[in-house]
């Protein structure tokens, strides 16, 4: 519980204030009543994809407000409940004070976060996959591992997971996992997620029990609206079509429904298995197809470090952004931000990565400005 006195509860008071402007609160509202007011017009759904696009604006805003009036509230009842908790010596509304703080802490983190997301397709979904690479079977393994620990933190964030392509090991693991996470600001969250990530542990396929160090590699991508442009000519693409493997339900494995498509001059290749059909299979790649060359053409522009991806590097030695060491101690590390954890298995297995997350974050703002 969270020491409560007035000092603290100004403190507090300062942080919303500073983050109300960082939101715009205000500005927030007018658009509110603007796009409130047009979304009223008769003819407002004539357009179905402008009247979508300006219903996400509204709704965005409106999540924004809603928290910020939350918090606001939040602040006058811990401190009525402060006030009259020291003047009656009522225990039990001193800890409702503290309570509240403790949430709101949490609160204003939350509206801090997004108030750093500044591109549009930060609020957006995002398509994430995970690929094993140093490290052989044990690297499989690890990419399974990463890819059920994202699962628990979406979970946890009540993102919804869509599995587009889970292709299984050798023997034991995943070869390759892509899914598609649809919530608020998921992209914006998982984009410090981006690199390569490092496993130190006794070998679970080792007689002799080793110690081994294992990698596999993120990639980060933003679902792109409908109204980016990314032009494909259908002459550079080669399809191909297959029997799908591993899960996905009853007959998966009967039709040529998995679908590989190959980009020829860029030589990009995307697959996707999961889906029941193989038209749902075609517009998933298609998908991440139009991302990745979205975010190549980025890069081309601007000449410099690929802003949605990162650098790019081999996934293992020397590369890492994150190290989860099992043994000999038990210590999870962003080498990037240096926050850290020994308890592992509620990273591992409880997906509780706010931490890094949000750590990685507030890195990245006070690079950008330092910089």
């Amino acid at each position: 519980m969270a020491d409560v006195s007035s000092q603290s509860l100004d403190a507090l008071s300062a942080r919303l204030v500073e983050v109300e402007g960082y939101l715009h609160l205000e500005e927030k509202r007018r658009v509110i009543e603007e796009l409130e007011t047009r979304s009223a017009d008769p003819d407002f759904w004539n357009d179905a994809d402008a009247a979508r696009a300006t219903m996400e604006r509204l709704a965005a805003a409106r999540d924004d407000v809603r928290g910020l009036d939350a918090a606001r509230a939040k602040l006058e009842d811990a401190r009525a409940a402060l006030e009259l908790g020291e003047e009656m010596g009522d225990e039990g509304l001193l800890a409702e004070a503290s309570s509240l703080v403790d949430s709101l802490e949490n609160d204003l983190s939350e509206l801090e976060l997004s108030s750093w997301f500044t591109d549009e397709l930060d609020h957006g979904d995002a398509i994430v996959t995970v690929t094993p690479g140093q490290g052989g079977l044990e690297a499989q393994d690890w990419c399974e591992m990463l890819f059920r620990m994202y699962q628990r933190y979406c979970d946890r964030r009540g993102w919804k997971v869509t599995v587009n392509d889970a292709v299984p090991g050798e023997a034991i693991g995943l070869d390759r996992a892509t899914f598609t996470v649809s919530g608020h600001n998921a992209y914006g969250m998982l984009r410090a997620e981006q690199g390569v990530h490092r496993l130190v542990r006794i070998s679970p396929t080792d007689a002799k029990k080793r110690r081994q160090t294992t990698f596999a590699g993120v990639e980060v991508l933003p679902v792109l609206p409908d109204d980016v442009e990314v032009e494909i000519d259908p002459n550079d693409l080669r399809i191909d079509v297959y029997h799908a493997s591993g899960h996905g339900g009853q007959g998966v494995n009967t039709t040529d429904s998995a679908v590989r498509i190959t980009h020829l001059p860029t030589g990009i290749v995307v697959t996707c298995q999961n889906e029941r059909s193989q038209l749902q299979n075609k517009a998933f790649a298609m998908s991440v197809l139009r991302s990745r060359l979205y975010e190549m053409e980025l890069a081309r522009r601007a000449e410099e470090l690929d802003e949605l991806r990162g650098p790019k590097h081999d996934i293992g030695f020397g590369n890492q952004i994150r190290s989860y060491v099992l043994y000999p101690y038990q210590l999870v590390k962003d080498l990037r931000t240096n926050v850290e954890t020994s308890n592992v298995d509620a990273v591992l297995k409880d997906g509780d990565l706010d931490q890094f997350v949000v750590g990685y974050h507030r890195w990245a703002v006070g690079e950008g400005q330092a910089s």
